[in-house]
């Protein structure tokens, strides 16, 4: 068996196993949003998955319909999806996209197709496995390490990855769910928001604009040891 099928074994396994908690959990948080903030009840936007293949990300809505923003504000995301981000629990349905083979439980977050635009051709290699619920970078820091450091972790985990770093990544990110630590926004001043989310008053087009760090810092070998 590969180490792709092997990798895909244990999301599925972890799936059925957990079933009897994480499906009560999705029709709860379904419910919370259909009483809290009405229909509809997930948000669906096209993401970039393995291979640059596109595919529909499923979360619970947490903003008002009528916002339809992809960087979000306080005043756009409702009271329940302010609970929801906070725990993390509006990622939920994208256990249905694991289910479907887009996804992975671990792997690089998904990107919008524009961002994917503003890569390096060493970056786009994240996109050799298929996007993750949790992965490398969340349990480093989340949003709250630079751009440059997330993406240079993505490409690790897609060129070491293990059934025994898969694991471990599961495993802490319990904690970091706990914590909610790094799960606040990229800072206005983030290039990389710059040109993604604020691109239409950039007359230049998007090009590559990080470096990569090639030498792991000790956390990185910590979690992916």
């Amino acid at each position: 068996m590969t180490a792709r099928r092997r990798l895909r074994a244990l999301d599925l396994g972890l799936l059925l196993l957990g079933a009897p908690l994480w499906v009560p959990i999705m029709v709860l948080c379904a419910l919370a949003v259909a009483v809290g903030s009405g229909r509809p009840i997930f948000f669906r936007q096209e993401r970039v998955g393995r291979d640059g293949v596109p595919f529909q990300v499923l979360k619970f809505r947490s903003m008002r319909v009528a916002d339809g923003l992809e960087q979000p504000t306080a005043a756009s995301i409702t009271g329940v999806g302010a609970l929801l981000r906070r725990t993390s629990l509006d990622e939920l349905p994208q256990l249905l996209n694991v289910l479907r083979g887009d996804m992975s439980l671990v792997g690089p977050r998904p990107m919008l197709p524009r961002q994917v635009t503003a890569l390096s051709t060493t970056q786009a290699g994240r996109h050799g496995v298929r996007p993750g619920l949790t992965g490398l970078a969340q349990v480093s820091g989340r949003n709250s390490i630079p751009w440059a450091e997330r993406l240079a972790l993505d490409v690790e985990w897609a060129t070491t990855s293990s059934i025994r770093a898969y694991l471990r990544i599961v495993a802490k990110t319990f904690a970091v769910i706990a914590t909610g630590n790094g799960v606040d926004g990229n800072d206005a001043d983030d290039p990389f928001v710059r040109l993604v989310y604020l691109q239409d008053e950039i007359e230049e087009p998007l090009a590559p604009v990080f470096v990569l760090d090639t030498t792991p810092s000790p956390r990185r070998e910590q979690v992916a040891a």
